[in-house]
């Protein structure tokens, strides 16, 4: 992405890359590739902080769409400083009502022609509200009221005038990026990534959706079954964990082209998908129909003599035991159904065994070629703007490796591809709920996003780029490529891969235990501004600091809610352990983990018998809720919460030092679990 002018960047763009807590006494700020300048308040120190000290918002241009793209005061949408024909009633008077001391803290009023009402402005600090302002008090921020509607504003709905005026959503401000970090790293180099593009991103959406449609279709012609439920994203998941591939979400280059937790999640499947019945003519059924299911799939592949010959007299036992039980009991077919699973499941999967491995093989060789495709596009759009080796050029970094700095998002040294048309991205309007971004003109390039969270990545790329992108150009490029990339990732129904944990739960780590960090997040959900994420090429741009496995905390208070990826959990308890190991500052792990106890898995046996597990306690079951995965893009806030049909273990991984400073005292472990307790209680009717 390039500015508007058409003329491709000759320099990478920079980050921001100085966090906002970076002002201690013992850490540094990373020096930047080239000169950062930092935006402070005219009245500020020189040691004041960086732009990222305070929650930087976006103003609500006049007349313009919700969330349009940040202006500066002065620039086309605003009038001049002072007056203009842009003020209240158009008379240039624009800050007639205002104090000569608002007006000396660059308070400005204007007229907004979309809510037909005036509201109040600060150039010196990107601040703006619908209430006059009342005290001005130099660097600092108040909450801002209409942050494009994400703060729902009653008080002033009776200004609207007339039947076409819009309705104002009411959305929870799931955020708080006033919270600064208090993790402190090592300096590291930029990363040598190629920058998102809108072309390489809709090929790769268009790719995984193919091979996803693929793996759909091999399931159901070879085993006869639909793929489990978030199979493909979990399969997704364990492959990156292993993979050296330079896709970030193909995976290309694994030593075993066989997936284990993907042959797993098949085999558990078949001969059919078994569920908890809730009546007895439901456990009925079930039986019959896993004894049907397990007869058929043994007969109709190649296994021993001795396999078929068991499975068939059990099955001739189920069927008898339903002739002579006409009215069999709900725990009677429970029983009868476990007994015939132990018996049968290990014949029934050494028949399937070659079948199912030859999908997950499949799967894998059709990955890497769709990876491969990709690179030659990226390749291409890279060699318009730099026939050479993009890298070549690029000058050695000038870091030191040793030094010890606040943590800061992931930097790219990459040149700029070929820059996207801006006749191609366009902002296509919104509802009363939803935003649109659409590339090119097919309807299917569309993202729709929930207007809170579109005004809640403007902050983060305000507060993350405003340096290096001042005019917000690349902003909807940008924007587009991270939702495409989410999307592609997610699939269309996928609540559970990203569900978050509730805004009661983050308020409450945050201010009992000192959390300011989210290890395993995204820009779609995080609650904090510093954060680790999957996809660092386009996450970078608001605020990611990485994958989790990449980075290496030396101090700091930590919040973990991972996928519930077996492989993953126990990469990330080995993690979060060999990084206790080595700090020599106060470390804290708070992990939210799933209390899957029958059997239990490999990654809570770890975490209870873990040395520095100081603390652990258990939410139960149906008593607590998850923001659903998919809370950026649902039509209706009834289905925001989702409620947890198993308990979550929390675990509190800490060494002496963050013991100290953190300690889990049982006054905290309450009031913890009471904010499990207002989600459920405020949000969601208690189960009868």
């Amino acid at each position: 992405e390039t500015p508007a002018s058409g003329q491709a960047e000759q320099q990478p763009p920079l980050l921001s890359a100085v966090d906002p807590s970076a002002s201690s006494s013992t850490t540094t700020s990373p020096p930047p590739l080239a000169p950062i300048r930092t935006e402070r308040h005219p009245s500020s120190s020189s040691t004041a902080s960086s732009f990222d000290s305070t929650c930087v918002t976006s103003p609500l241009t006049p007349g313009g769409a919700p969330g349009a793209p940040f202006r500066s005061p002065g620039a086309a949408g605003f009038g001049a400083t002072g007056g203009g024909a842009a003020g209240v009633g158009g008379s240039g008077a624009t800050s007639h009502d205002l104090s000569e001391e608002l007006l000396a803290a660059g308070w400005r009023k204007f007229w907004s022609k979309r809510e037909n009402r005036p509201y109040y402005f600060n150039k010196l600090t990107n601040q703006s509200l619908w209430e006059p302002p009342t005290a001005a008090l130099p660097g600092v921020k108040r909450t801002l009221s209409d942050p494009a509607a994400a703060v729902p504003n009653h008080h002033h709905q009776h200004h609207q005038q007339g039947p076409s005026a819009p309705k104002r959503p009411s959305f929870d401000a799931a955020w708080n990026f006033s919270v600064h970090s208090n993790c402190v790293t090592l300096e590291r180099p930029p990363r040598r990534l190629f920058q998102p593009h809108p072309e390489t991103e809709l090929l790769r959406a268009q790719l995984i959706a193919k091979l996803r449609q693929h793996y759909s279709e091999l399931c159901v012609s070879r085993e006869n079954i639909q793929p489990p439920p978030d199979s493909f994203n979990r399969w997704l998941i364990e492959r990156y964990l292993s993979d050296k591939g330079s896709d970030p979400l193909f995976p290309s280059d694994c030593d075993n082209e066989l997936s284990y937790a993907l042959f797993r999640e098949i085999i558990n499947d078949l001969p059919v998908r078994l569920c908890r019945p809730k009546l007895s003519a439901d456990a009925k059924k079930q039986l019959y129909r896993y004894a049907e299911a397990s007869k058929a799939m043994i007969e109709s592949r190649v296994a021993n003599p001795e396999s078929r010959k068991i499975v068939k007299w059990n099955v001739e036992q189920t069927y008898q035991f339903l002739r002579q039980a006409k009215m069999p009991t709900y725990e009677d077919c429970l029983e009868r159904l476990a007994h015939l699973k132990r018996t049968c499941q290990p014949h029934i999967e050494e028949a399937a065994k070659e079948s199912v491995e030859k999908i997950c093989t499949k799967l894998y060789h059709l990955s890497v070629e769709y990876a491969k495709k990709v690179r030659e596009l990226q390749e291409t759009l890279f060699k318009v703007t730099n026939p050479t080796d993009p890298w070549a050029d690029l000058p050695p970094w000038s870091g030191d490796p040793k030094r010890r700095v606040r943590c800061y998002p992931v930097q790219i040294c990459s040149p700029a591809p070929r820059p996207a048309a801006q006749q191609q991205l366009v902002e296509t309007g919104c509802t009363d709920r939803m935003q649109f971004v659409r590339y090119g003109r097919d309807n299917s390039s569309q993202q729709g996003i929930c207007r809170s969270v579109f005004a809640k990545l403007q902050q983060l790329y305000t507060l993350h780029c405003t340096e290096e992108d001042p005019s917000m150009e690349k902003f909807f490029p940008r924007l587009w490529c991270m939702l495409t990339r989410y999307q592609a990732f997610l699939g269309q129904q996928s609540q559970n891969t990203q569900a978050a944990l509730p805004i009661p739960v983050f308020e409450a780590i945050s201010r009992l235990f000192g959390v300011t960090f989210e290890l395993f997040a995204s820009p779609l959900n995080c609650y904090f501004k510093q954060y680790c994420s999957a996809f660092p090429d386009t996450d970078c741009y608001f605020g990611s600091r990485g994958p989790v496995l990449d980075f290496y905390p030396l101090e700091g208070s930590f919040e973990a809610n991972p996928p519930f990826s077996e492989e993953l959990m126990v990469a990330m308890v080995n993690h979060m352990e060999n990084l206790l190991k080595e700090a020599t500052g106060p470390l804290s792990f708070m992990v939210f983990l799933p209390d899957w106890r029958d059997p239990p898995t490999e990654a809570l046996v770890r975490l209870e018998a873990s040395p520095y597990n100081r603390r652990q306690t258990c939410v139960l079951p149906f008593e607590h809720s998850y923001r659903n995965g998919m809370q950026h893009c649902l039509e209706r806030d009834e289905d925001l919460y989702v409620k947890s049909a198993h308990g979550t273990l929390i675990v509190f991984l800490q060494n002496d030092a963050g013991f100290m400073k953190w300690t889990p005292t049982s006054e905290k472990i309450k009031d913890l679990l009471i904010a499990f307790g207002q989600q459920s209680s405020h949000r969601r009717p208690q189960p009868q």
